[in-house]
């Protein structure tokens, strides 16, 4: 069953590095991060996408919320996280190279449970990249999910901070 408004959000284990080891030139080991503890008491705008590096994901989405950043923290938003069926290795490597490093938290869902406890999940295996997730928006208050914005396949519409901010008033 997909997540919707109203549902408390599940937890999880999310993996996030904390940064760069720069005499190796590779992110640092990343720690696990607790869904439910990271959420309790702030509110989180989190967008799901089906990979690092990807070309909407990399071209439009992960631009669409550095550039919104102010606004939504303006509205009152905590932290806005960028989720995705991969590493935390990964996931700190693409945010380097998107230049979200400090604004937006990388993390990865590399097991993809997470995603299934969202219900969120789209197999592209077909195109040889195995279980991800699906396109999507929400903003979660206090472990409650007050939206949810889930893309059609192959689209861009409505998981962009531009929607997010609308629905914030």
């Amino acid at each position: 069953m997909t997540i919707k408004a109203g549902d408390p959000l599940p937890d999880g284990k999310l993996s996030e590095s904390a940064g760069w080891d720069d005499g190796s030139n590779c992110p640092l080991r990343p720690a696990d991060v607790s869904v439910a503890a990271a959420v309790k008491n702030r509110k989180i705008a989190i967008f799901g996408l089906p990979g690092a590096f990807t070309p909407t994901c990399s071209a439009k989405h992960v631009p669409s919320y550095l550039s919104n950043r102010d606004k939504l923290m303006a509205k009152g938003v905590s932290e806005i996280w960028c989720v995705a069926v991969n590493d935390g290795y990964v996931m700190q490597a693409w945010g380097r190279q998107e230049k979200a490093t400090g604004k937006i938290r990388m993390l990865g869902d590399g097991s993809g449970a997470w995603t299934k406890a969202l219900g969120l999940e789209l197999d592209l295996s077909g195109g040889g990249m195995g279980m991800r997730m699906k396109r999507f928006s929400m903003l979660v208050d206090d472990g409650v999910v007050k939206q949810v914005n889930v893309e059609g396949p192959g689209k861009f519409e409505v998981s962009d901070a531009e929607t997010m901010l609308k629905q914030l008033g």
